[in-house]
Order: C-alpha cells, then structure tokens, then sequence
C-alpha cells in the first residue's frame, strides 16, 4: 500500500473517532443506570405562561428550561442601558437683557409658570466697581457675604402664570462693557429656581480693531522674504556665469584645404555642465536656515510671553482650550459650559464657607458625568481644596448633584459649596466636565 493511502486512512479514522466522542454525551443516559422509580399517579401539569407561547420566531422563549434547582436562563435581549434624564424645567424662570443706553441698564423678567403663587428672592450680581443709581419695585443694593461683592435684591410674591419686570440702572465709567447676572431664589435664599446673564455694552464707543503687527514681526513674511532673497541670488550668480563662459568655435584642418572632400570632423568631446559653486551654496543655506531658526525663535518666544503664569492649574490639561473671566460670564470647555452667577462666602472661625451659584450646560449631545473633587476653589499661593460634598448636597435638598450624568443639551442651576482654610477667601474657581478636560477658571470678585 502506497504511503499517502495509509496516510489518508489513518486521518479518516481519526475524525470519525472526533465524531463519534462528539456525539457521546448528547445521547441518553441506558436506562439501566438510572434507579428505579416508584409508580406514581399522573399530576396535573400547569399550563405554559401565555408570553411564552406568543414568543417570537427566530428568539428563544423567557420561560426558563432548567429545574427548580438550577438558575434561570439569562434574557434573550439585554437590557439597554437608561439614558439621562434631563432635570426637569424650574417653576420660576429668569431673563435678563440689557439696553442699548448712555448708562448701563439692565431689564430682568421673572417668569412663574406654575399654577400656584411662588415667593422668590430675585438677586442681581453688579460688577465690581459699579452701584445701583436707578431700582425699581422696592429693591434694595447690599453686600453679600465677606466679600467686596455688590448685588441687588428684590423680595417678590409671584401670583400664578404671570411675568415681573425689574430694571436698574449702574453707575459706571462709559465705554467698558459690564456683565450683571440675575437669579431667582427660593425662600431659604440658597436654592436657586434660575439664572441669566447679560452683558452691557456701550452703543457711542465701538470696539477698537486689534492694530496689524508690521511686516517685520511676521514671521511668515520674513521666511518668505529670506527664500526669495536666496533665490534670486542663485539664479543671477547662475546667469552671469553662463554669459562670461567663452563660445569655442572649432579650428578648419589643414590638410583638408583645397580637398574636394574634406576629411570629416574629429568626435569632439560633450562640454561639461557647470554647477554652482559650493564657496556659494553654503553661504545661500546658511541665510535661510539661520532665517527660519530666527522666525522659529521669535515665534515661539512670543507664544511662551503670552503663556499666564498664574493660569498654572490647567496648564496641563489634554482636552480642550482652557477659558478664564469673570462672574456672569458663560465660558465653554471640553463639554460644558459653565457660568458663576454668584459667589458668597461667610468667614467662620478658622476657615470661609464660599457658596457658588454655578449653571452647567452640557453642550454636546451625548450625556456627560462629572465629579465633586475636579471642582476646585484655589488660594493666593496655589493650594486649592475640592467640592464640600455634603455641605452641596445639604444646599440641594439631599440630591446628589454627582451622582447621574448630565443629559445632552440639558442645563442646570445648582450651588456648589467650598470650605476653604485659612483667613482670606478664595481668588479663583476652577470648573471641569472630566479629568482631561482644560476646564475654566473664574475669577473671585
């Protein structure tokens, strides 16, 4: 027998021995084996549940197939996960608009849409510097908390589905523009129903063009104009030597005068191209290369100037362009944007308690987490502390601001709370949506 038949042979056998070990434990047990069982009266089985009856075709029914003692069989479908809900709409809505004037005036509209009269506190957060000369419907200018910040407050009834209109008027010097948020409180003065924000600027003064740097602080054109130099000076330097290089006229062969036929020329040789010195293409690179070092330089030294050093806490953040301002601005990171309305702090014996009124607009459509220990509130001398998170969910009625993501395109006003050591307050929050996002900052008035 010929070696590859026997080879054949002996795999057929294998897999034959592969199936027939593959099909062994899928037979039944002989019944010899099983012991033997008592006659029994026939019970009365129940029926099949009707939803596994009407099962689709093609999916396996829910009714599990294993005995009492075994677990039941997973789903056929998982189970998608719940998507965030979006926090539901507040009672009391505020609006905020200013009004194209000489003097800064701001015009708030609270909102109850509710079926019920509300009683809210209206507060409007003025801009450093500034103070109320006009307010109308008995409000009243304060200072709030240990710090220099002014505001105006309005104790209000709402009666049901109704609009209130309030308007002040700033004192302030003419031309720069002012930001004044307003929010509506509840009635413990902590719990905020909803803010807005509107920024004043003046119609006479327009804003003035950032002037064009000149030509020589481009560093694009100052790289063009070297390649153009070095290029120009090629092609002369070529050109010149082409014309003073002499045109060799071949001499007539003696022997070949007075001959009928003359003897035909000797093969002369292939003239030999010129290059270009090397005594100036040295020379040429080094101009464009100690050209492009110094536009390289210069730029690179302008963009590290621009660099604030005090903006260290998200220097070196992976996502994102980090964005700083003021109270009452909204400022957009990674995912969010996040707007201080207001910030209060209260000095305690060794320690201030700073109360921060914080709007969160997840901008992006998918549903977005966020944590209480990437919310900072940072020191003169750098050292910050995170959320007080039971002191914020103490001001939240027991939720847990933390807890669920934030739907996509939702919104939320919501206090945060920072315990901060020590016997000043602090000058500046830092908020973030994740761990590698470059977050914002908002400076403390």
């Amino acid at each position: 027998m010929p070696a590859s038949t026997r080879h054949h042979r002996a795999l057929a056998v294998f897999i034959y021995c592969l199936g027939i070990l593959a099909a062994v434990p899928a037979l039944p047990g002989p019944a010899a084996a099983q012991p033997p069982v008592a006659a029994q009266p026939p019970v009365a089985r129940p029926p099949a549940p009707a939803a596994a009856a009407t099962a689709p075709a093609g999916q396996p029914s829910a009714e599990p197939s294993a005995g009492p003692d075994r677990p039941s069989a997973p789903p056929a479908l998982p189970v998608p996960t719940r998507a965030a809900v979006p926090p539901p709409k507040p009672p009391v809505t505020v609006q905020v608009a200013s009004e194209n004037t000489a003097a800064p005036k701001y015009r708030i509209q609270v909102r109850n849409d509710g079926n019920r009269p509300i009683s809210t506190t209206v507060r409007q957060e003025l801009p450093p510097g500034t103070s109320a000369t006009s307010i109308t419907d008995g409000g009243r200018p304060s200072h709030h908390g240990g710090t220099a910040g002014t505001e105006v407050t309005w104790d209000l009834r709402l009666p049901a589905r109704s609009t209130t209109t309030l308007r002040t008027e700033l004192s302030a010097p003419a031309g720069a523009p002012l930001t004044a948020p307003a929010c509506a409180f509840a009635a413990d003065g902590e719990r905020p129903y909803d803010c807005a924000t509107a920024t004043w600027q003046s119609g006479s003064t327009p804003a003035a063009a950032e002037p064009e740097p000149p030509l020589w602080q481009r560093p694009a054109a100052l790289l063009t104009g070297f390649g153009g130099l070095a290029a120009l000076a090629v092609g002369g330097w070529w050109t010149w030597q082409r014309r003073r290089r002499p045109t060799q006229v071949p001499l007539p062969d003696p022997e070949s005068r007075g001959s009928i036929y003359p003897r035909p020329a000797a093969p002369t040789a292939p003239a030999r191209r010129r290059r270009p010195s090397t005594w100036l293409l040295i020379p040429v690179a080094a101009v464009v290369l100690v050209g492009t070092g110094g536009a390289a330089a210069w730029t690179a030294t302008r963009k590290a100037a621009a660099v604030d050093t005090d903006s260290n806490p998200s220097s070196g953040a992976w996502i994102g362009t980090a964005a700083a301002g003021a109270v009452g601005e909204p400022l957009r990171e990674a995912a969010f944007e996040f707007t201080v309305y207001r910030i209060s702090c209260q000095r305690a014996s060794a320690a201030h308690t700073c109360a921060a009124t914080v709007g969160v607009h997840n901008r992006t459509p998918e549903q977005q987490s966020w944590h209480g220990q990437l919310q900072r509130a940072y020191l003169a001398d750098g050292n910050f502390v995170n959320t007080d998170e039971p002191a914020t969910r103490r001001v939240n009625q027991g939720r847990d601001v933390f807890a669920k993501p934030l739907a996509g395109g939702s919104r939320m006003v919501l206090p945060l709370v920072f315990r901060v050591p020590g016997q000043q307050p602090p000058t500046q929050l830092e908020l973030r949506s994740g761990v590698f996002s470059a977050g914002v900052r908002v400076d403390v008035p």
